[in-house]
């Protein structure tokens, strides 16, 4: 044992216009770190945490969601005819969810934001539970206090029904990913081809951390259905960033279990990205979905506002000055909310104790080899108390009010006000549907994930050319576009060089 990964698992996750922003990656539910085991190898973080796993729910699933967002928001009194299948769940009766399964919505959400399979996890109704894994049920939704299944899973504490939520999430996500490559690749092939070329800069307000964070400048050849990006920063966690030459390519001719490359242009080697994981990869997941915080980020985006940024001391203008080579209007962005909590009833003390103690290794600098901090497999939990709430009591509380189910919560919560700004062009060539389009390949990468996910909010006219992004609830980026042009290249850039060699374990995290 020489060394440890760190893995920064947060969630993917597409919000509507009228949503939130900012969520952690929803298949780990996490905090900002937990320790796994590694081979005597050395090896990078996981940097693609977010492309194996969900990107999005597929149409139906958000029609779903957003009906049962209707529901969740009404202040009419429920009865239990209005959630049958959750009445069932909720008194473990499999025969009535049987019968019921087929013609009912299980995607349903109840007044409290909760789906059947919420429930199912929350109560401990295993079968239940399992007949809806059975009939796909949605695992990547989550309930008016913003957590997901998974979430309560962990807290709950059973490790079987962990690792069904977790591989049904990665199914979930692999058919999602499939079912949005055509009108992807569509996009792509009505794209003009392109040099991109932007630049990171990372900031926070934690003192020790603002000393250590990177910048990069990444360049993007998008040409017919290829896209390569090329970057120096191979890994980018809230507490570590990891440096090197790589090149991620991706071939929209190629079958979809081939399209993705990594290379490491120092090392000369190159790794497929795979969608699937051993069943050692899960387990060791699931060891440290149960020893970490369960985290949920939420940035608000419901009040926000822009106004025009002032310049000039006695006679104040509108700021409007040259990004690059493209003139933009300079405005503030104001409403801006970042809500973040925090649980760990399912944590022991000593849990807490090394967890910390990762933290604080990572903010000096230090790294995990020396520590030796290696998470024993973990064993379900003892279930918590049985629940003593009937369905008509839990059913009829108040909006914002609901029972608690399950373990006792142990939550801190917290808001940070986001103060940004966003230069807007009207000469950019490029729209942000067609930024979106390549963002949504190049996702892989956290932060550039992030950035699809801000720029999908409604912004001011022109082009966001140069903005400031909340990454991480500690770190903030300010991205800026340097320079686009269109043009051709040679074929031989978005192919794997000749005297490259793969390594499948280059990244033991794809």
């Amino acid at each position: 044992m020489t060394g440890e990964k760190i893995r920064s698992l947060r969630k993917d996750h597409r919000p509507s216009k009228d949503e939130d922003l900012l969520e952690p990656d929803e298949e780990a539910a996490t905090g900002t770190f937990a320790a796994s085991r590694t081979n005597n190898k050395s090896r990078a973080s996981k940097i693609f945490s977010n492309h194996k796993l969900i990107k999005s729910t597929s149409t139906q699933q958000q029609q779903n969601q957003q009906e049962c967002q209707i529901n969740a928001n009404t202040n009419t009194l429920s009865t239990s005819e209005d959630f049958p299948v959750h009445e069932c769940v909720f008194k473990g009766d499999v025969r009535r969810l049987s019968s019921l399964i087929r013609t009912q919505n299980i995607a349903q959400k109840d007044i409290h934001g909760n789906t059947p399979l919420h429930l199912a996890v929350m109560m401990g109704h295993k079968e239940c539970a399992h007949l809806l894994l059975a009939h796909n049920a949605p695992v990547k939704v989550k309930n008016a206090q913003g957590w997901s299944p998974l979430a309560e899973a962990i807290s709950y504490g059973d490790r079987q029904m962990i690792t069904a939520l977790l591989r049904k999430l990665k199914q979930q996500s692999r058919e999602s990913v499939e079912d949005k490559r055509p009108k992807l690749l569509k996009a792509l092939k009505e794209l003009g081809d392109f040099y991109l070329e932007l630049h990171w800069d990372f900031q926070s307000w934690v003192p020790l951390l603002s000393r250590i964070l990177p910048s990069d400048a990444c360049k993007i050849y998008k040409q017919g259905i290829n896209i390569r990006l090329d970057t120096t920063l191979i890994d980018f966690t809230d507490m570590k960033c990891q440096r090197g030459d790589l090149s991620f390519i991706f071939n929209g001719n190629a079958i979809p279990s081939e399209s993705f490359v990594v290379l490491d242009n120092e090392q000369k080697v190159y790794q497929r990205i795979h969608h699937e994981e051993s069943e050692m990869e899960t387990e060791e997941e699931v060891d440290i979905l149960m020893s970490s915080d369960v985290y949920s980020a939420t940035l608000s985006t419901k009040s926000i506002t822009f106004s025009r940024a002032q310049t000039g001391w006695l006679f104040r203008e509108d700021k409007t000055e040259r990004v690059g080579n493209f003139l933009a209007d300079f405005y503030s962005v104001n409403g801006l909310v970042l809500e973040s909590r925090k649980r760990r009833e399912h944590l022991s003390e000593e849990d807490i104790l090394r967890n910390k103690a990762i933290m604080e290794s990572l903010s000096k600098g230090g790294n995990l080899i020396e520590q030796n901090f290696e998470p024993a497999r973990r064993q379900s939990l003892t279930p918590p108390s049985p629940n003593t709430i009937s369905w008509e009591e839990y059913i009829t509380a108040d909006n914002g009010k609901a029972p608690h189910l399950g373990r006792e919560l142990v939550c801190k919560e917290s808001k940070k006000n986001f103060k940004a700004t966003i230069a807007m062009s009207q000469d950019f060539p490029l729209g942000i549907e067609s930024l979106l389009n390549v963002l949504e390949v190049i996702a892989p990468f956290k932060h550039f994930n992030k950035l699809r996910e801000f720029v999908q909010m409604k912004l001011p006219p022109g082009f966001p050319v140069k903005l400031d992004i909340p990454v991480f609830p500690t770190i903030t980026a300010t991205v800026t576009f340097q320079e686009f042009r269109y043009d051709e290249f040679d074929q031989s850039i978005f192919t794997i060089p000749n005297d490259y060699k793969e390594d499948p374990s280059r990244f033991p995290d794809l």
